[in-house]
């Protein structure tokens, strides 16, 4: 929702600091690296060791960096196929570095098997909803839509741990765990989104069609699989 309702206002900020980055000698593919590496090492070390405060921090700052290489590959007149593919796959790491930094926590220092259950289903539904429309898009047709993004995903679980680590820093009782019902919300969202993708696929033109299989034997039976 956040990538679709945002996306005009935050482009006129990225737009000049895409330019002006291009200008340092950094390319949007180093920018990518750059802001992965620094959240997956925030996530793996500040969560795990209860900075959850902290952790939010870093790794906002550099998720915003990160959306930078867009921003960079634009005023550059395009990105290529390689940064595209790059930029995703970071996504995907940064994303479970975060969710299992905080998995890491629910489990050694919360001791809480709920919120460990409701994180790992983030974890594994974050991948799901971005492998779906992009395997979706691979075979030609649409997934997009549902109602949590990447964009989502971040506000809602940096807010909530960020939050979190401020009451538990301070001593504020209606805030120091507000981590819970975050995760759950997100994970509660994130499922009937998974949903809302594979029913966008399902209803796209062509997604009823038979794949033919090559390597067909004489009786007509295939000797390959369809991948999945």
């Amino acid at each position: 929702m956040l990538s679709i309702f945002g996306r005009a206002p935050v482009s006129k900020v990225t737009a000049p600091l895409g330019r002006a980055l291009n200008k340092t000698g950094l390319t949007p593919n180093s920018v990518t690296l750059i802001g992965t590496v620094v959240t997956v090492a925030a996530a793996l070390t500040l969560f795990p060791a209860g900075y959850l405060f902290w952790g939010s921090v870093v790794i906002t700052v550099f998720v915003l960096f990160d959306m930078l290489d867009g921003a960079m590959a634009r005023a550059r007149g395009g990105g290529t196929k390689y940064g595209a593919v790059l930029d995703a796959t970071c996504d995907r790491v940064a994303d479970g570095a975060i969710f299992a930094g905080l998995a890491w926590w629910a489990v050694y220092t919360e001791g809480d098997q709920l919120l460990l259950i409701a994180t790992l289903i983030c974890l594994v539904t974050s991948q799901v909803i971005s492998y779906a429309k992009a395997r979706a898009e691979a075979s030609g047709l649409s997934a997009d839509g549902g109602w949590i993004e990447r964009p989502d995903r971040l506000v809602i679980v940096l807010l909530g741990a960020g939050l979190t680590g401020i009451g538990r820093h301070f001593d504020i009782a209606w805030l120091d765990s507000v981590i819970y019902p975050a995760m759950w919300i997100l994970a509660a969202l994130s499922v009937v989104t998974v949903f809302q993708r594979v029913l966008a696929v399902r209803r796209s033109d062509g997604a009823r069609e038979i794949i033919r299989t090559t390597g067909e034997s004489p009786t007509g039976e295939s000797d390959g699989e369809v991948s999945s």
